[in-house]
């Protein structure tokens, strides 16, 4: 579907229909997208899908409760169901071994993978990443309480960008239609809700995975960050190069949480230079 570029191809992932997208040939390489109201896989991978497709077999999928993936009425989020959803693509793909790339919540997916299975993955490059114990910050959590209108859309996108020049109000107004498509906000209210205290820090704390486990991780990694990330702190990429033994750690300056959009080239240059090594 051409004018749909956000929806490709479906497939059954560990008994969720899911929504991905895939370009290129070679080595696989899945990319997990983030937690951004109205996210899509497309809109987090759409500048780095047409990058890593000349030299990879890259594949995008929606996770369940964004984009469009299936949203079975029964489904209990968290970071065990989405990884287990990307092990069932896999699965279902026939793909036994492929580097994963996880951005924010995604990292979160791509460190619990690799914990649980070590032997399907390649490389992880991890760009701006959940996964380990962190206070959370007004960003983060404004961005999980988003309520949909286009004012609070635009403020979501002021804690993203680190360049006034990329949240502008027509970019405001495709993300927030885009999150008031059918089922989006009633899936994506469901997910981080607040406490009773209005925190919602045990979301932060759920999608962690024990540092135990960080440590005995073989894999080489890649850790990309924003410098001025106000939505998952620079700390977060500094203690996963130190808890994972091969890590290499990648800071950009004047760069937000969106390293893959407001450092495209960089970024695209860094990851594919990474993997192919």
């Amino acid at each position: 579907m051409s004018d749909r570029p956000e929806i490709g191809a479906t497939a059954d992932a560990n008994g969720i229909k899911t929504n991905y997208l895939e370009a290129g040939q070679g080595e696989p390489v899945v990319l997990i997208h983030g937690s951004g109201p109205g996210v899509t896989s497309y809109a987090n991978w759409r500048l780095v899908l047409p990058a890593l497709a000349e030299r990879f077999r890259a594949i995008a999928p929606d996770m369940v409760g964004f984009g469009f993936t299936e949203r079975p009425n029964d489904v209990r989020y968290g970071v065990q169901i989405w990884a287990d959803q990307v092990v069932g693509l896999m699965d279902t793909l026939d793909i036994p071994r492929a580097h994963l790339v996880g951005n924010s919540f995604g990292g979160a997916i791509a460190l619990r993978i690799a914990a649980q299975h070590s032997d399907r993955v390649g490389k992880l490059v991890l760009m701006g990443s959940m996964g380990v114990p962190f206070t959370i910050t007004p960003g983060l959590d404004r961005v999980w309480g988003y309520e949909p209108s286009f004012e609070n859309m635009r403020s979501v996108l002021d804690v993203f960008a680190y360049s006034r020049d990329l949240v502008n109000d027509e970019l405001a107004v495709v993300r927030y239609q885009g999150s008031i498509q059918p089922g989006f906000q009633e899936s994506f209210a469901a997910m981080f809700p607040a406490d009773e205290n209005g925190s919602r820090q045990r979301w932060v704390d759920a999608m962690t995975t024990p540092e135990e486990q960080i440590r005995a991780l073989p894999h080489r990694a890649l850790v990309v960050h924003g410098r001025e990330d106000q939505v998952i702190p620079l700390e977060t990429s500094l203690k996963l190069e130190q808890l994972i033994d091969n890590a290499d750690l990648a800071v950009f300056s004047h760069c937000g949480h969106w390293s893959m959009i407001e450092r495209t080239e960089d970024f695209n240059r860094l990851v594919r230079d990474f993997l192919t090594d």
